[in-house]
């Protein structure tokens, strides 16, 4: 269990400077365009090389790709691994090339239809610009994938942060053209992201070379290739529901009015930063372990690293979503209102944070909940839960969007990951023993407990703070910089109080540190 603290450890400190760096690139962004016409295109336009990304990076082909993988290196060495780590890179190029210049060709022509508005025209500009993105990061994803079946993860969780670094350089070039109009500008942030992306897939390339993998073109049907095409057919389609999902939503949020598209863009990335931060870092390190369990037919080991994963991501997460909720108003101010993005929009945007937070913990859950289906070599069944989400989503979508504007988008969304969520750990717990969460549910009481105490703490401290402090923007920084801070002691103290469940072996792990660099 240290081991895989210390590997979670790593990833969620490079994690969190990624998304430091991604929350720097969004606040850059936010003061240049603010979420005008410009802004929404473009959020609009990248949707999609993420929904590709998705469906062949990071979605079903990582998820079929890792657990055959894993049984390649056991059974044939290094040398075995990296065979079939060229057959996939090699058709992963011919199906994402494909997928390129296919949707390159379909966006350009977007223009020959009349009578729409200038944002659609200009998202459908920007498409054709940012598609070649999707090889790109399709082969980050894969190469990312290998390296953690070899057991490291610092260089796959470094893949972030190129692009980020690529955007913010891009934004400031931005800056540098801000007097030949926006477009240029726009422009220049589209040009970062495919640096950005080009050097997502050279950097893990470059570290499997040193491994020992030397790349070639090959496109033969191994067994395992043809394995992996199979475990992906379910999941693909499955991953597919939930990415156009996304996808239908930012239309519709384009749809809505200007700047709806941005907003939800900006919550939803303040959102995903405690995923990120944790919960992806979690599901990453734990996904290898129990896909090897799986493959050795050891189900208690698989049952007892999923619940500690999971237990991890709740002890995060749940808390983590109490303090968005109650700060939301404050975070968005004081991070976004300046330059072009206006207190309106700051206005606008916080409760759209409130509503995505309510979500936060479902989407944690998922994450880990889905790999494990996949480390069984089960994609069928995150398929249908996928399409009832769709379902549950789609049809909230419709019905609330008149009314709610973006705040039914993200109440449709919320809803549905829940439904998809609870469907998913049902299922799971039928489908394979010991995977219920009767284990957690000692745990579970303390974080809620843990999380209540730091709830009225928080919600207490910004009541008063907004009578004591001198100015409102004084009143948003001692929340974000004092009161977090102090509520996530208040949290931590209860629930070292409470002896939640790995207190022991984390005090030990950090004797150890201090020993170690003290």
């Amino acid at each position: 269990m240290s081991k895989k603290l210390k590997d979670i450890g790593i990833v969620s400190l490079l994690t969190v400077v990624s998304r430091v760096l991604g929350l720097t690139r969004d606040l850059m962004s936010a003061a240049i365009f603010g979420a005008t016409l410009f802004m929404d295109a473009f959020v609009t336009a990248f949707s999609l090389p993420n929904l590709f990304r998705r469906l062949l990076g990071e979605g079903a082909l990582t998820a079929a790709f890792v657990p055959t993988l894993q049984d390649e290196l056991h059974e044939r060495g290094k040398d075995g691994a990296f065979r079939l780590l060229s057959n996939v890179v090699s058709w992963l190029l011919v199906v994402a090339g494909a997928c390129v210049l296919i949707g390159m060709l379909v966006f350009s022509q977007i223009r020959r239809i009349g009578g729409e508005e200038v944002k659609w025209y200009l998202a459908g500009d920007l498409t054709v610009l940012l598609f070649p993105y999707l090889i790109c990061v399709c082969l980050a994803a894969a190469l990312g994938a290998a390296l953690n079946v070899l057991g490291r993860f610092t260089e796959p969780a470094l893949s972030p942060i190129w692009l980020n670094l690529a955007m913010i350089a891009s934004l400031g070039m931005a800056v540098l053209m801000a007097g030949n109009g926006e477009l240029v500008q726009v422009h220049w942030l589209c040009a970062g992201v495919l640096a950005g992306g080009a050097m997502q897939a050279a950097v893990p390339a470059a570290v499997l070379v040193r491994e020992g993998w030397r790349p070639r073109f090959d496109l033969a049907l191994s067994p395992r290739v043809r394995l992996i095409g199979l475990l992906m057919a379910p999941g693909l389609f499955g991953t597919a529901i939930y990415q156009i999902n996304i996808y239908v939503s930012r239309l519709f949020a384009l749809s809505i009015g200007e700047s709806s598209a941005t907003l939800l863009f900006y919550a939803n990335r303040l959102m995903e930063l405690p995923i990120g931060v944790f919960a992806i870092a979690v599901s990453t390190v734990v996904y290898p372990l129990i896909a090897r369990h799986a493959a050795e037919r050891n189900y208690v080991g698989m049952a007892a690293d999923y619940h500690k994963g999971l237990r991890l991501i709740l002890v995060i997460n749940i808390p983590a979503a109490a303090g968005l909720a109650l700060l939301s108003g404050p975070i968005v101010r004081l991070l976004f209102q300046h330059g072009h993005f206006t207190p309106a929009m700051a206005r606008d945007m916080a409760p759209l944070l409130t509503l995505f937070a309510v979500g936060l913990p479902f989407f944690s859950v998922s994450s880990l909940t889905t790999r494990a289906f996949y480390a069984a070599k089960d994609t069928a069944t995150p398929v249908k839960a996928a399409a009832l989400s769709f379902g549950v989503n789609f049809a909230l979508t419709l019905l609330l969007k008149e009314k709610w504007g973006a705040m039914g988008l993200v109440v449709a969304s919320t809803v549905a990951i829940a439904v998809q969520t609870t469907a998913l750990q049902r299922a799971l717990a039928q489908r394979l023993p010991g995977m219920g969460l009767r284990e957690l549910g000692g745990s579970f009481v303390k974080v809620l407990v843990g999380t209540l105490a730091m709830a009225v703490f928080v919600a207490s401290g910004w009541q008063g703070l907004q009578v004591v402090a001198a100015t409102p923007r004084l009143a948003d920084a001692l929340a974000v910089f004092v009161l977090i801070p102090a509520g996530v002691a208040v949290y931590a103290a209860v629930l070292w109080a409470l002896r939640i469940e790995g207190r022991d072996e984390l005090a030990a792990i950090a004797v150890k540190m201090r020993a170690r660099f003290g």
